[in-house]
């Protein structure tokens, strides 16, 4: 986008929309669909797609991402909206909006693979998160935040020594800093360097960050959420269990679409010679702010015989529950009548 032929707020809004609807345009008609066709993908009235490219409505940041998963631009058309956004903000304000007053940390980055894996040995669940980033912004990045928590109701908070937090950008290891930390919930900000060595992720970069930590079986609990918060191209999840313990797992998604509903995709189920049973997930391209919750039981292990006898009557009152504002991936307290091993609640992976 060539800002030197901008002069005024008002030509700035012109153009940046334009240059929304003309690269629209061009990706549209590269994957051979109609204005209709594209709408019905996006899950938006047929005569929508038609309004924005003609300029008679205004683009809003949903249709620019569904856009640009559906038409798999990379990112580029949710780039050129955040630029049209600041330019109208800049419009009605008179003046330039700073950066900083509604920058996301991560509103430049599009995750084009997700990979996450969770083990449980008995005694303990480790994860392991590996994700490919794509800096489509025109800025570095050097920070990625992540957090970790669990309800306040667990058996035992999270420390750092259980956590053993450990992370890495293309296997060079990350230096990290605390961003929060309180008994049930930390957040860490994961330093793209170590040391005194750099390594940036600069603009039309792409790099795979990993990072593992583990958490003990008093404080994790019984299901495990992804929620998209980020353009992302590709999710996948892996959960592994003693098959001695008869886990059962299933998974459910809640989205603009689904509340709660089974998870449309079929686990692969896979069972190993050194005693261990797998379920796999793979979600294409999943939706902006969808959540993905796994759960699973054991119906051989502690507190299996009262979760058989009261799971009919837990079930319901686990999913009217009101969640707190503050924990937004969490439920709240569970009912007495649970068994303490039902109650806890599972760590939550951003």
């Amino acid at each position: 986008m060539d800002h030197d032929v901008t002069t005024t707020p008002v030509t700035q809004v012109t153009a940046t929309m334009d240059a929304f609807r003309t690269e629209l345009t061009r990706r549209r008609v590269e994957a051979g669909l109609s204005k209709k066709a594209l709408a019905r993908r996006m899950s938006f009235d047929p005569s929508y797609v038609s309004h924005i490219e003609s300029g008679r409505h205004r683009p809003t940041e949903d249709f620019a991402r569904r856009a640009d998963d559906v038409l798999g631009s990379g990112g580029r058309l949710w780039l050129l909206w955040r630029e049209y956004d600041r330019s109208r903000q800049e419009s009605v304000a008179g003046t330039a909006v700073p950066v900083a007053a509604n920058a996301d940390p991560h509103s430049d980055l599009v995750v084009e693979r997700e990979e996450a894996a969770m083990r449980f040995d008995g005694r303990n669940y480790v994860m392991t998160i590996r994700r490919h980033l794509h800096n489509v912004g025109t800025k570095p990045v050097t920070l990625y935040w992540i957090k970790i928590a669990s309800a306040d109701d667990s058996q035992q908070p999270l420390t750092w020594d259980m956590i053993d937090l450990k992370a890495n950008c293309n296997g060079e290891p990350m230096d990290w800093r605390v961003a929060a930390d309180q008994p049930y919930a930390k957040q860490v900000w994961l330093q793209f360097r170590n040391g005194d060595y750099e390594f940036p992720l600069y603009p039309g970069d792409r790099a795979w960050i990993e990072y593992s930590y583990t958490v003990a079986e008093g404080t994790w609990g019984h299901w495990f959420q992804r929620a998209i918060r980020l353009p992302t191209r590709y999710l996948s999840v892996r959960l592994r269990f003693p098959t001695h313990l008869e886990p059962r797992v299933w998974g459910t998604e809640t989205s603009m679409t689904a509340d709660g509903a089974p998870l449309a995709a079929t686990p692969r189920i896979t069972h190993s010679p050194d005693g261990e049973s797998e379920w796999f997930w793979e979600v294409p391209h999943p939706q902006l702010n969808a959540r993905y919750r796994l759960h699973w039981q054991f119906q051989n292990g502690p507190g299996a015989g009262e979760r058989a006898a009261g799971r009919a009557a837990e079930r319901p009152e686990q999913s009217s529950r009101p969640e707190r504002s503050d924990r937004l991936d969490h439920p709240g307290r569970a009912s007495a009548r649970r068994s303490a091993l039902n109650r806890r609640r599972p760590a939550v992976l951003q």
